[in-house]
């Protein structure tokens, strides 16, 4: 008896390991182009930029190079800061919630005040390192919050009610104006041009209170389309390339609301590039933001997400979620959140102590890694019918770039066919990472069987596929 039910178990253990997902690749059909990979700089940033020099080296060059997370974009967050006096708010509030790393410099203390350029040193530091380090990188400029005296709160961290506007309407000319010059400072003194001028993060959201957790303000849609209205002409006459976008919103939903919202006040020729985070949304609505995103013309970011989670398995949730932006979205750049926290392994792929300057890559660095070192910038996303697969080819078309995902419950095994070319498969490379491997090259004995090519994951695992064409 004992021996049937261990072949019964064995025998269920076999069928279930070989359950296969089948689907096709096809390099002719284009997706999106690709333009990069990146992360904000707020808060880490603010941190790091004091550690030691050498340590700086070290964690910018795992952040940009080829060979580490092959970073090229950056979000630079122009603070507003809070009343030095706290008279609104309790001295270093927001401790309490995302610690003293979420409190930011801001370059005026009044209206009428002088620029003290001299501050926000450390955010500086990193983003001028990037930019030696990285010469292509790409960088905009966002905003949380308007300065602490242009509030109605007279608290960054929101307004008293947190459904309300934050910002009086009668400093929208003098915000738009701050903004305005703190790029053209960064351009004239440190010749960074930014890309994009973002004003709003996560606008139609309730999180920013008054005495809240960092910096932020509501606005309402109406309200971020009169302040459109006066931003553009301004950044317009600056001088800068640098152009408006908008509207940052935490979900899809909240994103498309703006969207049509902006399309029907006839504001969309003012903005210059679209983002959205994807905390929330479901993969209809992704596809109903892309397509009015293409139809506008305008250049599409997911530029901010993060997930909570557990271990590996928190990793892989997260990397479920970019694969469902990448593949449903179709943004041209996909962008974390942080990339050093002190106490999470899921919300960075650096972990450490900013106090102490330890740090150390955790599992989330190599699961992110295998999307971010080999789909390169220049790339095109091509189709694959299979939500578990990314695939990519190279411009010369001499390389193809296929990323296998598998979660709890995920098929563990992908029959892949490829139409309209041959892969040379012989020379492929496989990179995989798993609860026991970090981003480790694995034997590649690969062939076509019946026209597919079989591929068998471990459980818990994202492995990449590096495929010459010629």
């Amino acid at each position: 008896m004992k021996k049937c039910i261990t072949a019964l178990f064995i025998g269920f253990m076999l069928s279930t390991r070989m359950v296969a997902v089948s689907y096709n690749v096809s390099p002719q059909q284009i997706r999106q182009h690709w333009d990069g990979w990146g992360v904000s700089l707020c808060w880490w940033a603010g941190q790091c930029g004091n550690w030691d020099e050498r340590k700086i080296d070290e964690i910018v060059d795992w952040l940009v190079s080829p060979d580490g997370l092959n970073y090229s974009h950056f979000r630079y967050n122009i603070g507003g800061g809070e009343d030095p006096e706290n008279r609104h708010c309790t001295p270093h509030h927001m401790a309490a919630g995302k610690g003293l790393r979420a409190e930011m410099e801001g370059f005026k203390d009044f209206s009428g005040d002088r620029y003290h350029w001299e501050r926000d040193a450390a955010q500086r530091k990193i983003l001028l390192k990037i930019k030696e380090k990285r010469p292509d990188a790409v960088f905009e400029a966002f905003s949380n919050s308007a300065p602490y005296y242009m509030t109605v709160s007279g608290c960054v961290a929101g307004n008293a009610d947190a459904s309300k506007d934050n910002l009086k309407p009668e400093y929208y000319e003098e915000f738009a104006h701050y903004l305005v010059d703190v790029c053209k400072h960064y351009k004239e003194t440190y010749g960074i041009e930014f890309k994009t001028l973002e004003p709003f993060n996560e606008p139609l959201t309730s999180y920013w209170n008054q005495g809240g957790s960092q910096e932020g303000c509501h606005f309402d849609v109406a309200s971020q389309i009169a302040f459109l209205r006066v931003l553009a002409p301004i950044l317009r006459q600056s001088g800068l390339r640098t152009v408006v976008s908008a509207s940052d919103e935490t979900c899809v939903a909240h994103s498309i609301q703006a969207f049509e919202a902006y399309r029907a006040a006839g504001v969309l020729p003012m903005i210059g590039q679209w983002n959205t985070h994807t905390y929330d949304g479901t993969n209809e609505q992704r596809a109903r933001l892309s397509q009015m995103v293409k139809e506008s013309g305008i250049t599409f970011w997911m530029s901010e997400t993060g997930s909570g989670g557990n271990g590996i398995e928190g990793n892989l949730k997260l990397a479920g979620r970019l694969f469902d932006d990448i593949r449903h979205l179709q943004p041209e750049a996909w962008l974390d959140w942080q990339y050093v926290e002190e106490k999470s392994d899921q919300w960075c792929t650096i972990r450490g102590s900013f106090q102490s300057q330890t740090y150390e890559r955790v599992k989330n660095f190599y699961v992110r890694q295998q999307c971010t070192r080999f789909i390169k910038r220049g790339y095109d996303i091509v189709e694959t019918s299979c939500p578990q697969a990314l695939a990519a080819v190279s411009p010369e078309r001499d390389t193809l770039v296929l990323v296998l995902l598998r979660r709890e419950g995920d098929e563990a095994v992908h029959d892949i066919a490829f139409s309209g070319f041959r892969p040379r498969l012989r020379k492929a490379k496989i990179y995989r990472t798993s609860p026991s491997e970090d981003m480790a090259e694995v034997p590649a004995k690969l062939r076509l069987k019946d026209g597919k090519l079989h591929i068998e994951l471990p459980e818990l695992s994202i492995q990449t596929l590096v495929i010459p064409l010629r």
